[in-house]
This record gives C-alpha cells, sequence and structure tokens, in this order.
C-alpha cells in the first residue's frame, strides 16, 4: 500500500523506520513543524522529518492538518492509508476523508482505557500493573474508533514514564506494520471499542508533578516515575525549586521516623519522610544548576532537622 505516515517526537521515530523497512511504500511523511529546542533554543526538525529526510521521503510540516494546501498535496499524494504515531495534532474530517483505508493510530495503552494524550504517564500515577498498546482507526471522537491489535506489556516496578514508552514504541512498531499488512491482505476487522472501561489520560502539568511529602510513599514513587522525564517531578527546599528523579520507598525495617518533608542525610543516602515509609532520593537538580546524586547535593546544603520538602 502506499502510506502517508504522521508523527513527531522520537517515540514514532520506530514506527516510522519499520513502515520504511516493510514491503509497503511510504510516500511522505506529516510531522510537526520545526520548533525551539535544546539549550541554545535552536530551531530544530522533528526526529520523524529528520528520519524521512535522511531516507528521501517528502516531508509535510502543516501548521494546521485543515489547511487547503496541505490537504491538496495529501489529495495529490493518493495515499491508501495514513498510519499515525504521536503526531500532536487533531486531523479534521476533510482530512480523515482522503485515504480509503483510513487513518491507522497506534495508542500506547490497551483501548479504551486511557485514551488521551499521557497514557504511558496515567497507567504509572494509577498504579496499572499491565498496560500496551492498540492500533484503531481514527474517528472524530478522541481515541474512540474500532481497534484492528493490541499488545501486552508488564509495568514494572522502577518504571518510569519514559523507559516504559521506550518499550512500547519498539513493540508497538511491529504490532503497526503488522496492522497495516492485514489491512492490505484484506485480513483484519476492526472491532468496535467496548463501552466499559473509558478512561481519560490529560497531559501532565507541571502543577500536576509536584510531589506531594504528606501523601504515603507509593503515592510519592508513582507521581516521581510517571512524571520522568516530562514534565518533571519536583518540590522546593528553603523557598527555591528542587527537581526530583525517581524516589524508591523503604521498608519499615531500614527507615529512620521522619515527619513528611523531613529531610535525614548521611554519608551513603538521602532520604525523606511521607505520611507512611520514608522514600530514598536518587537524583536531584537544583534550580539554575545541573543534576547531581542526592547524596552530593546534602552535602552542599547541609539539611537540618527543621527543613522539610516541600515549603
Amino acid at each position: 500500500m502506499k502510506l502517508v505516515f504522521a508523527g513527531t517526537p522520537e517515540v514514532a521515530v520506530p514506527s516510522l523506520r519499520a513502515l520504511i523497512d516493510s514491503d509497503h511504500e511510504v510516500a511522505a511523511v506529516v510531522t510537526r513543524p520545526d520548533a525551539r529546542s535544546g539549550r541554545g533554543r535552536r530551531m530544530s526538525a522533528s526526529p520523524v522529518a529528520e528520519l524521512a529526510a535522511g531516507e528521501g521521503i517528502e516531508v509535510l510540516k502543516p501548521e494546521k492538518a485543515g489547511d487547503p494546501e496541505f490537504l491538496e498535496r495529501l489529495a495529490e499524494i493518493g495515499p491508501d492509508c495514513c498510519p499515525v504515531v504521536a503526531y500532536g495534532a487533531l486531523l479534521p474530517q476533510r482530512a480523515l476523508d482522503i485515504p480509503e483505508r483510513g487513518w491507522i493510530n497506534l495508542h500506547f495503552s490497551l483501548l479504551p482505557a486511557w485514551r488521551g494524550a499521557a497514557p504511558v504517564q496515567h497507567a504509572i500515577l494509577h498504579g496499572d500493573d499491565v498496560t500496551g498498546a492498540s492500533t484503531f482507526r481514527i474517528v472524530k471522537e478522541l481515541d474512540a474508533g474500532p481497534v484492528f491489535g493490541t499488545l501486552t506489556e508488564t509495568v514494572r516496578p522502577t518504571d518510569t514514564s519514559g523507559e516504559l514508552l521506550d518499550r512500547l514504541s519498539v513493540a508497538g512498531a511491529e504490532l503497526l506494520v503488522r496492522t497495516i499488512d492485514g489491512i492490505a491482505g484484506g485480513q483484519l476487522t476492526a472491532v468496535p471499542q467496548e463501552g466499559d472501561g473509558v478512561s481519560y489520560a490529560s497531559k501532565l502539568t507541571p502543577e500536576d508533578a509536584e510531589l506531594d511529602f504528606t501523601a504515603p510513599a507509593q503515592r510519592v514513587d508513582r507521581v516521581a516515575r510517571a512524571c520522568t522525564p516530562a514534565p518533571g517531578a519536583w518540590t522546593t527546599f528553603r523557598g527555591t525549586r528542587l527537581k526530583v528523579g525517581p524516589v524508591s520507598p523503604l521498608p519499615d525495617a531500614d527507615t529512620p521516623a521522619l515527619d513528611p518533608g523531613q529531610v535525614h542525610a548521611d554519608k551513603r543516602r538521602v532520604v525523606v519522610g511521607t505520611s507512611t515509609n520514608p522514600v530514598l532520593l536518587g537524583e536531584v537538580q537544583p534550580q539554575g544548576k545541573r543534576a547531581m546524586a542526592a547524596v552530593d547535593w546534602a552535602r552542599g546544603v547541609r539539611p537540618t532537622e527543621d527543613d522539610r520538602l516541600g515549603r
């Protein structure tokens, strides 16, 4: 089949690579316009655009997917099907109507669970033991189209959203190719999503990423892992922001008695009190400084018994 692939960030790259290497023709790629990134805030093409350009594939970067010039060019290319992975923009019905076999989205959850922008983050945040990926036909309603295929992935106790998404992006690329193969061969029929079990995964904001040490250790752990690498878990120390990497809840036999937010530091570790067991800090990043091991940070700031994270 002739394909036009839509995607933007690094997690979409394995799928594009797999489709390029498949028996299908990737005639063009649709991605978000160049954006500023990195410390120098230079204008940069998306990871998907860079891969496509390196393969000599036409790259389309519409400001909006409803732009007349983009729709005209898409119709000229005449794709049979448009696979989508994390494109990052809504597709109007005029775009959805162009490919005869539709737009097929790879979504990183077991639909109808966690429809929306941040399914992996919410799976970790809510303590799911198993998540996965789904391929489905895009319809007007958010992530509600009929499903072609799924795969499952265990959520490991120490998974960050970045680590889990990396695994899903690789496994999901294989699922997407198998789905496109099945559609091309007429072997796949999409199954409507069941009404039960629908949940929504809104994008996590910096406000969502603030750690509350008056919560149980399990909650602090989940928020920190769900928000790593983005938007980045954080708290405050002596009135300034402190970015916090993943933490580790400590067992009862290995913990000092600490108030919520109270910091205990020695030569080998830094632990912080919660409403239940303390948690072990791994890496932290003070405002305006580089990331560092928590023991190195504590050696510099020398927290007292009166200091608390979160104020």
